[in-house]
């Protein structure tokens, strides 16, 4: 692809926000492992069993296809193009471990070719007037707001069973996932050939969770992955000596907040339809009309403010529901919070990582508590220099 289309990929960049990853631990020795997990359990815990063999089955074919970088560069046979694309990705590395504070581990060193465009299928649902994720939970692993899959066969068949019980469904391809450090996550050709933002904001990303993760606490895990993030990629994009770069990338973020603006203004008005007294036929009209609307918006803020930018029309072409806004809200919501947490600490990471381990071990309520007085108000919100752009979900699936 030309230099162009490898800077922004709106619309896959998003994807992977809504989507991004699938936090699975499992186990290198499916069928024992699953066989020893199920005895020291009950029967019916042993009903998930099925889903455990799959991802262990296919975490473990996704680490048997990974080689070390060094063995692709010397091989022969890498096309240039991955030649260029390894090279970055390992001086990205690099960068997050020696300038970010962030782990330095056999993550992201090794790169796997899967033969497909998806790593998984994850399987968002919400109630059809609500926008409360439906969570999955397992033994010893807790609790998850979505359900993954190696094979998309079966993240459909689960999306049929959802909608057949009139849930709002999102079925969605994600490109990666991290096991939170349990393994040697790879680098994967879903991602490798992103622009060079992205491909730098899902290795801090996930690099992120490895410090610092929270059993059942989605929103909290992945606001603190987006703030690193967005905090690594301005820092890094500060190095590159690339001016191209910096404004096309100022120009995203501006693109992104007025974008994520009427998406979050639409989350307002659909929440306060379903907390309405009115009867439900009514209600549900509402909620259509809201969701008609959003496209109707999107294509104004396209040709009015945009100047006809075309940059996100694949996005909008997948239909709107409540499980799309709600897996995005998890991303966003208290990156504010972690912010102004950071900026506190005068953008010391190490200092701010330890602050964010002492919120860690709270207790939920008090947690929230805590990120709530951090937020500031939207007034007082400082404007950055780059934006948070992501693709992978840091909730955790067994």
């Amino acid at each position: 692809m030309d230099t162009d289309k490898r800077l922004f990929w709106p619309s896959q960049r998003l994807a992977w926000l809504q989507l991004r990853h699938m936090k699975q631990q499992t186990w290198s020795r499916p069928a024992g492992t699953v066989a020893l997990f199920c005895l020291g359990l009950s029967a019916a815990a042993c009903s998930v069993a099925p889903y455990y063999s799959q991802a262990v089955a296919g975490e473990f074919a996704m680490l048997s296809a990974a080689r070390p970088i060094p063995e692709w560069l010397a091989d022969p046979a890498t096309p240039p193009e991955l030649r260029q694309r390894l090279e970055l990705a390992r001086n990205i590395r690099a960068f997050a471990s020696q300038e970010l504070a962030l782990p330095d581990n056999a993550s992201y060193t090794r790169y796997a070719d899967l033969h497909r465009s998806s790593a998984v299928w994850n399987v968002f649902a919400t109630a059809e007037l609500s926008l409360e994720l439906k969570t999955w939970c397992y033994p010893l692993f807790g609790c998850a707001s979505y359900r993954g899959y190696f094979h998309q066969a079966d993240a459909d068949a689960l999306g049929q069973q959802l909608a057949a019980q009139g849930m709002d469904v999102f079925v969605a391809p994600v490109p990666a996932y991290s096991t939170l450090g349990w393994f040697s996550d790879p680098l994967l050709n879903t991602f490798v050939g992103w622009p060079e933002p992205e491909l730098a904001r899902l290795i801090f990303h996930e690099l992120a969770h490895q410090l610092v993760y929270v059993s059942n606490d989605t929103r909290f895990n992945e606001s603190f992955a987006t703030a690193v993030e967005r905090e690594g990629v301005a820092r890094w994009v500060a190095t590159r000596n690339n001016p191209q770069l910096r404004e096309q990338l100022a120009l995203e973020q501006s693109r992104h907040s007025e974008l994520f603006a009427l998406l979050q203004q639409v989350r307002a008005q659909l929440q306060a339809v379903y907390e309405s007294t009115a009867p439900q036929a009514q209600r549900r009209e509402r909620k259509a009309q809201i969701l008609a609307q959003l496209q109707t918006s999107y294509q104004a803020l396209r040709d009015q403010h945009w100047g006809g930018y075309e940059g996100y029309d694949g996005f909008f072409r997948t239909p709107w529901s409540n499980a799309r806004l709600a897996a995005l809200a998890v991303y966003q919501d208290d990156v504010p919070a972690f912010e102004a947490l950071l900026a506190r600490e005068h953008g010391d990471l190490r200092r701010f990582f330890e602050d964010v381990k002492k919120l860690a071990a709270l207790a939920p309520g008090e947690r929230n508590a805590r990120l709530r007085a951090l937020a500031p108000v939207p007034s007082e919100a400082p404007i950055r220099d780059t934006m948070r752009w992501q693709p992978g979900a840091a909730a955790r699936i067994p």
